[in-house]
């Protein structure tokens, strides 16, 4: 079959790999129809990812159809399906609370192990979630919505509160979105003009321009100095992390959607002040991916305008390469395989 391969940083290639064999019990072999690329697909590719080993086939965010399936699946030969692609292992003390998207041993398709920019791969049935309608090209915006979807419901906020999005790339959009969705009263923040001039005008959130103003100035003028309720950072930039826990009200809680590397330090004392939550929101659950599938089918997500670039499986080497650095009008782009 043919396989996109990153052998090594900066390198891409088209390759002939070995199709995957028959699926053994629980598992099912999918054609793979399209995969979203995502930021890690790009930080891989220029080596800035911290846990990978290369070569790796990429690819996480992925709609395809059961062609076979192994012993025991209870899904359908020409199923169209949505892959989650967080492996677990179902028996740490993760996944024995009901969160298998932080499993102490999890595997990410693409990441731990090789991924979906390929024609077949094999899935373990229980990540495999039929795509009820959608479209298979819609169903792999799923997996990167969820992100978002997860991070809002981890905050709990009540609706009509107000939300800070920090970081309008694709994961902070698919946040905001999802806020909107529940409720809240959202405004987005970030440094690039061009991408808060998309979240304003073709999705219609308020936004703060990080580029022309102090953004704690500018966050106590919006919020006639209160701070906003719920604060989501999506960016991966230690600094604005550091910096958001200044955005929260008093009583209000920070959610922390992107990681870093680094140790984040925050005052003490302006955090108990505040009886501020902090909170992870790591990956999602089958709950997150089952309502974005739900609000892309009834139409509350605007994806028409999300995905805007498209490529082939054979193409991808040379586009994925360009659209690491040509990031000009790059919200989401989507690789067509099936």
């Amino acid at each position: 079959m043919k396989a996109v391969v990153c052998r090594s940083p900066g390198e891409l290639v088209l390759e002939d790999r070995p199709a995957p064999g028959s699926p053994p019990a629980g598992w099912a072999l999918v054609a793979v129809s399209h995969v979203g690329i995502c930021g890690t697909d790009y930080h891989i590719f220029e080596g800035k990812h911290p846990f990978l080993a290369y070569p790796r086939i990429m690819g996480h965010e992925v709609s395809g159809t059961v062609i076979e399936t192994g012993e025991g699946v209870d899904l359908a030969i020409g199923e169209p399906v949505v892959i989650n692609p967080y492996l677990s292992c179902g028996k740490c003390i993760a996944c024995r609370h009901g969160k298998p998207n932080c499993c102490v041993k999890i595997e990410v398709l693409g990441v731990h192990r090789d991924g979906a920019m390929c024609e077949r791969i094999l899935v373990p049935a229980q990540n495999l979630y039929p795509a009820n309608g959608l479209s298979l090209a819609d169903a792999a915006a799923v997996e990167f919505l969820a992100i978002g979807a997860h991070a809002v419901r981890r905050a709990r906020s009540d609706p009509g509160a107000r939300a800070l999005v920090i970081g309008a790339g694709p994961i902070g959009l698919g946040n905001a979105i999802f806020a909107r969705i529940a409720g809240l009263a959202v405004t987005l923040l970030d440094m690039s003009s061009e991408r808060l001039a998309f979240a304003e005008n073709e999705l219609g959130f308020s936004i703060l321009d990080g580029s022309r103003g102090a953004v704690p100035d500018l966050v106590r003028e919006a919020t006639s100095g209160e701070g906003f309720d719920v604060v989501f950072d999506a960016t991966g930039n230690t600094r604005s992390v550091q910096s958001a826990f200044a955005h929260v009200a008093h009583g209000g809680t920070l959610v922390l959607v992107s990681v870093v590397k680094d140790d984040i330090v925050f005052s003490d004392p302006e955090f108990h002040k505040r009886e501020m939550t902090l909170v992870g929101s790591r990956n999602a659950l089958r709950a997150d991916f089952d309502h974005v599938a739900a609000s892309i089918r009834n139409g509350a997500v605007p994806l028409a305008k999300l995905v805007t670039h498209r490529t082939t499986l054979a193409d991808t080497p040379s586009d994925l390469a360009r659209w690491a650095h040509e990031k000009s009008g790059l919200i989401k782009a989507v690789i067509e395989i099936g």
